[in-house]
């Protein structure tokens, strides 16, 4: 059974929970919502404490007002683990998600228990130039030319899928990008622009899993492949007929390799 709530003071994070066990924390993407783990948070939930967030400025939660730092996204995080009265949680984001585990790990390594990273990367500094620029394009521009998010999802979403074939996945993100709050998330994208957690990785001490599609262009496996290199003893799994969205286009095989590393820890 899925309940929600709403986790304070400001601002107030919108979770969903299932489940009983240690806590795991689900972090959507940058395109994304709490509503992204449908087909993963009750399989988990057998398990674990699973907690699906809605981030600062998406979906449920709330926005504040001002500048936003990366690091925020950590801080909030950290009253998260506070609300449910634990030292430590298992970590799993996706994307941007991921990136929010890495910068926890920068303010919070104390706190994990394991860290699970789903086609992520670790900043902007090790794309190209052109690729930091179509990433910008596809997502900030038109919002400032007065379109609203939903009008680039479907742009959007075709670069992000692995399969064209595969609309249900297609059908979802869209609908994920339709639910975006327009100012949070150009606050969101120039935040994540300006975040490098390069330096950061060699110092991770919890048990680590890198995953991602084999289909993802915009996260590539070769790159998930140097994020696993550079983490002491982490684990690289690759996601069959899954793009970016792994969790979502092939749940059945995310769901297990995710299963299979935490409960292979150590009182997992």
């Amino acid at each position: 059974m899925i309940t929600s709530y709403r986790i304070g003071p400001d601002p107030y994070i919108s979770v969903n929970e299932c489940g009983d066990g240690e806590l795991l924390i689900l972090m959507h993407g940058i395109g994304g919502n709490k509503r992204n783990w449908a087909t993963n948070i009750e399989v988990f939930g057998r398990h674990f404490k699973t907690v699906a967030w809605d981030a600062r400025g998406y979906g449920e939660s709330d926005d504040y007002p001002g500048d936003l730092e990366f690091s925020d996204f950590a801080d909030d995080l950290n009253r998260v683990l506070d609300h449910y009265g634990v030292e430590k949680a298992h970590l799993l984001g996706l994307s941007m998600g991921g990136r929010i585990a890495f910068s926890f790990c920068e303010k919070y390594s104390h706190r994990i228990a394991s860290l699970i990273l789903c086609d992520t990367h670790k900043g902007f500094k090790h794309f190209t130039k052109e690729q930091q620029e179509e990433f910008i394009r596809l997502r900030k521009e038109p919002l400032l030319a007065g379109k609203e998010p939903k009008d680039i999802a479907p742009i959007v979403a075709k670069t992000l899928i692995g399969r064209p074939e595969n609309t249900n996945t297609f059908d979802a993100l869209v609908d994920s990008m339709s639910r975006l709050h327009k100012h949070s998330y150009i606050k969101s994208i120039e935040a994540s622009v300006r975040g490098d957690h390069a330096d950061s990785l060699s110092q991770i001490e919890a048990p680590t899993l890198v995953v991602v599609g084999e289909f993802d262009r915009l996260t590539s496996p070769a790159l998930a492949k140097d994020i696993a290199d550079q983490i002491p003893g982490a684990k690289l799994e690759v996601i069959k007929d899954a793009g970016h969205l792994s969790n979502i286009e092939n749940s059945n095989e995310f769901n297990m390799v995710v299963l299979d590393f935490l409960l292979g820890l150590p009182n997992g």
